[in-house]
């Protein structure tokens, strides 16, 4: 068993900044690629950002520039600064982990910005 838990959202005005934060932990052997997906209602679950275990990034065009992922492989721990948020940002924020062959999803965070 593997839990991902997330922590770190709620509500903000635009402009304003969040950070994200989430903990691995169970019968981890080896995380590789760590990342931030969103969802809205109706939508498809899209990538926010990831991370290699070698610290290699990559970011959705929309969030260039603004977001970025970070990681501490000692601790299992995968984060997410967020800055000059949009209400397009609102969303439920999830964290995955890819172990093998296999995808681990955390329970989700509620990201609200207003404008």
């Amino acid at each position: 068993q593997v839990q991902l838990v997330e922590s770190g959202g709620g509500l903000v005005q635009t402009g304003e900044s969040l950070r994200l934060s989430c903990a691995a932990s169970g019968s981890i052997f080896s995380i590789n690629t760590m990342s931030w997906y969103r969802q809205t209602p109706g939508k498809q679950r899209e990538l926010v950002a990831r991370i290699t275990n070698g610290g290699s990034t990559n970011y959705a065009d929309s969030v260039k520039g603004r977001f970025t992922i970070s990681r501490d492989n000692a601790k299992n721990t995968v984060s997410l600064q967020m800055n000059s948020l949009k209400p397009e940002d609102t969303a439920v924020y999830y964290c995955a982990a890819a172990i093998l062959a296999n995808m681990y999803w955390g329970q989700g965070t509620q990201v609200t910005v207003s404008s």
